[in-house]
């Protein structure tokens, strides 16, 4: 098979969807890979590596699009990427759809398949392609969020960690999943006072088993949530429904029982955001003030340390790219999980969520492609 990886184009996005180590085991496996020239260069993956590796560089995007049979990226197409795809191409990417209608529409008028990392599932009831971006966003967010809470950033003057005599900041997180831990073990680091809230009370338990009596956690409530905003100096959301448009969790109304200067992080906004406030922003101009409250909405978190993100989404989707790459869209009959990734299908819509999220009609994948009676379900 031919792969192409082009060039990210989306603001200030700098990664990439292979290494070139990850073009060296597809070409070993007897595939070719074509690059977009310099697609790598800005985290310091050169078109010689990449030739080094057995790869091949084309000149620009289109060529790229025209001649590949799928196309590995790491952001959600934009709309001229959209229009490049075309019936029988497989595309291999976030996609984040429940969120995103005008992508929708274009890749359902491609007519080329289209699988979401972000809802591949594993045996452990996780999503492994959307976890090692994940740990990423979350590790990013309370230093994104301490930056924001600086009076020169519109914050409250606040330092996360205090100093001797001078109370830490108070960050609530709310989620305990793969974002959430993450957010919580880099704000304790950073010496705040750290709570979370999630609706899972097995969570918790793993959550006060891990970290003690270092963090609080609770169960999260209307009341709860309400609580703690109240005394938070900066909110992660770091909710998370699979494929789904993420719950608004904080509305307008309850910005004004916020202390002024505090900050919401988020991490959510790929999928619509949790606070009914957000709107996406970029890492150019990453906030915005609603009613005292600084906003840190930035829909590609990760792509700030974009070399480590590249290789960390790499390691977790060249598995599954090699899977592709050896058995086309049949690699979906022998593997369930990564059935569960088609999102779009030859002009349907094989993802509920997302169906149910633009009140489209919904195709089951398995149906979509014609192997119904032979492929393994996962429920």
């Amino acid at each position: 098979m031919l792969i192409g990886v082009p060039k990210e184009i989306k603001n200030h996005e700098y990664r990439v969807g292979l290494t070139p180590a990850g073009v060296r085991e597809l070409v070993g496996a007897g595939h070719e890979v074509l690059i977009e020239n310099n697609a790598g260069l800005a985290i310091g993956l050169t078109n010689e590596q990449y030739l080094q590796a057995g790869a091949k560089v084309s000149g620009s995007a289109q060529e790229v699009f025209a001649q590949s049979e799928m196309i590995i990226k790491v952001k959600e197409p934009q709309a001229n990427e959209c229009k490049m795809l075309r019936p029988g191409q497989l595309l291999f990417t976030y996609l984040h759809l429940a969120a995103d209608q005008p992508q929708t529409d274009l890749l359902l008028k491609s007519g080329a398949s289209c699988i979401a990392y972000e809802t591949v599932t594993d045996d452990h009831g996780g999503l492994p392609l959307l976890a090692p971006m994940s740990e990423v966003a979350g590790r990013l967010a309370p230093q994104e969020g301490a930056g924001c809470l600086r009076k020169a950033q519109g914050g409250s003057g606040i330092l996360m960690g205090g100093v001797p005599g001078v109370a830490p900041a108070h960050v609530t997180v709310i989620g305990g999943g793969v974002v959430g831990l993450n957010a919580a073990r880099i704000a304790l680091g950073m010496g705040a006072n750290v709570t979370i809230l999630d609706r899972s009370l097995s969570r918790l338990k793993e959550i006060d088993d891990l970290f003690g009596e270092r963090l609080n956690t609770l169960y999260s409530t209307e009341e709860t949530l309400l609580d703690e905003i109240k005394v938070a100096d900066m909110v992660i959301g770091a909710v998370l429904i699979p494929g789904a448009a993420a719950p608004k969790l904080i509305t307008r109304n309850m910005l004004s029982t916020m202390k002024p200067g505090s900050v919401l992080v988020d991490v959510a906004i790929d999928q619509g955001g949790c606070f009914e406030t957000s709107k996406a922003t970029t890492h150019q101009d990453p906030t915005f003030e609603v009613d005292g409250v600084i906003h840190y909405c930035v829909a590609n978190m990760p792509g700030a340390v974009a070399r480590t993100s590249t290789f960390a989404l790499t390691n977790a989707t060249l598995p599954y790219a090699l899977q592709l790459a050896n058995k086309g869209l049949d690699a979906l009959a022998s593997n369930g999980h990564l059935l569960k990734g088609l999102n779009v299908h030859a002009g349907k819509l094989t993802c509920k969520a997302v169906a149910a999220a633009f009140d489209y009609d919904f195709v089951e994948s398995s149906q979509a492609l014609g192997f119904a009676e032979n492929v393994k379900q996962i429920a």
